[in-house]
C-alpha cells in the first residue's frame, strides 16, 4: 500500500518558500517561509491574485497545460530592500498540483549587475583616453605630420592619456589583488610608526611641489599590528596624497595617531589614524559613496589631478582585510578627515 504524504505536510518539510496551486488555479497549501513571503491570507485565493507578476503566471499556466517545468523570477520588497527570486514551477506527478519554489538569488543577481556596472565603468575609463590617443595619431600622420611644435605638444598630451591608462589599469590590478585576499587575515608584526614614517617620507617630494605641510602628531610609544606592511602604505598614501592633492597648494595636511584601550567599533584596543586636510571640503551628499569603485565627488577634478575613481575602494578593502573601519566626515569649506582606525595587537 502507498500512503500519499498529507499536502501541508510535504511543503512544511521544504526549506524553500514553497505553495501549491490546484486544478481551479487556486492556492490550497502553503508552507511558513511562503506565507511568511506572501501572506498567508493567500490560501485559497487565485493565484494570479496573489502572485500577479506576468512572468510566474505564465510559467504556472503552461506548465499545468503541458507539465513541463518552468522556471521564472519574482521580485519582491519588504519595504526596505528588493529581493528577486528565481521561481521553479514543476507539476506534480500522479496529482492535480503545480508546486512553486522560491529560491533566494538576490546575491548572485547582484553580483552579476556589479559585474556589469564595472565593465561599463572600465569601457568608459578607458574610452576617453584611448579616443584622445588615437585622434591626436590621426592629427600627427596628417596635418601635423611636419609641424615640429604640434608635435611636442600632442606627443606630451598623449604621454598624459597613456600614464592615465597605466595607472588605471594598475589600480584594476592592485583591486583584484586586494579583494582576493579580503578573507585573509594578516599574520605579520607589524609597527605602525614605521608605516607612517614611510609614507611621509616618500611623500615629501610632492608635498614640496605642491607647497603642502605635512605635519605628524604621534607619540613615541610602539604600535604593534598584525597587518600587510605593503598595503597598510598603500592605504596610507592614498590618503595622504589625496590630502595633498584635494586640500589646495600652500595649505598644511595633519596625520594624529592616537591610541585608546576601546574603541567602539572594534571593541578592544585600537589605534585611530585621523588625515586632516583644509582644503575646500566634500559635500556630505558624497561621503556615503566615496568607496564605490568609480565614483567621484568631483569628476572633473579628479581626472584632472590623475585619479582613477579606485583609490578608496582599495583602501576599503586592504581595512576591511584587517578588521579596520574607515569613517569619512567633511563640510563645505571646511577640509575633509578621513579616520582609519585598526586593531593593536597586545600579545
Amino acid at each position: 500500500m502507498v500512503l500519499r504524504p498529507h499536502l501541508p505536510d510535504l511543503l512544511a518539510a521544504l526549506p524553500l518558500p514553497t505553495l501549491a496551486v490546484n486544478r481551479a488555479e487556486r492556492i490550497v497549501a502553503m508552507n511558513t517561509e511562503a506565507q511568511a513571503l506572501l501572506g498567508s491570507t493567500a490560501i485559497d485565493r487565485h493565484y494570479i491574485n496573489v502572485l500577479r507578476q506576468p512572468a510566474v503566471v505564465d510559467a504556472v499556466e503552461q506548465c499545468q497545460q503541458d507539465s513541463t517545468p518552468r522556471e521564472a523570477q519574482y521580485l519582491a520588497n519588504d519595504g526596505g530592500n528588493d529581493t528577486t527570486y528565481r521561481v521553479h514551477v514543476r507539476k506534480v506527478s500522479g496529482m492535480d498540483y503545480v508546486l512553486l519554489s522560491f529560491q533566494d538569488i538576490t546575491q548572485l543577481a547582484n553580483a552579476s549587475q556589479m559585474r556589469r556596472d564595472f565593465v561599463a565603468n572600465v569601457s568608459h575609463e578607458l574610452r576617453t583616453p584611448l579616443t584622445a590617443l588615437m585622434g591626436f595619431i590621426e592629427t600627427l600622420r596628417g596635418p601635423a605630420r611636419d609641424d615640429a611644435a604640434a608635435r611636442d605638444r600632442f606627443l606630451g598630451i598623449m604621454t598624459g592619456e597613456a600614464e592615465r591608462m597605466n595607472r588605471l589599469v594598475g589600480d584594476l590590478l592592485s583591486l583584484s589583488r586586494v579583494e582576493s585576499d579580503e578573507r585573509v587575515r594578516p599574520t605579520d608584526k607589524v609597527d605602525l610608526r614605521y608605516v607612517l614614517q614611510s609614507t611621509l617620507r616618500n611623500l615629501n617630494p610632492l608635498a614640496d611641489e605642491a607647497n603642502v605641510t605635512l605635519v605628524l602628531l604621534m607619540g613615541d610609544d610602539p604600535m604593534p599590528l598584525l597587518g600587510d606592511t605593503d598595503q597598510l602604505l598603500q592605504v596610507f598614501t592614498n590618503l595622504i596624497e589625496n590630502a595633498i592633492k584635494y586640500g589646495g597648494k600652500g595649505k598644511k595636511v595633519e596625520i594624529q595617531v592616537e591610541q585608546t584601550l576601546r574603541d567602539p567599533s572594534l571593541r578592544g584596543p585600537a589605534v585611530q589614524v585621523t588625515v586632516r586636510d583644509h582644503g575646500p571640503g566634500i559635500d556630505p551628499i558624497h561621503l556615503p559613496r566615496l568607496t564605490e569603485r568609480f565614483y567621484r565627488a568631483d569628476s572633473h577634478r579628479s581626472r584632472a589631478l590623475g585619479g582613477t575613481g579606485l583609490g578608496l575602494a582599495i583602501v576599503k578593502h586592504i581595512l576591511n582585510r584587517h578588521r579596520g573601519r574607515l569613517k569619512i566626515s567633511s563640510s563645505l569649506g571646511q577640509g575633509a578627515q578621513f579616520i582609519v582606525i585598526l586593531p593593536m595587537d597586545m600579545t
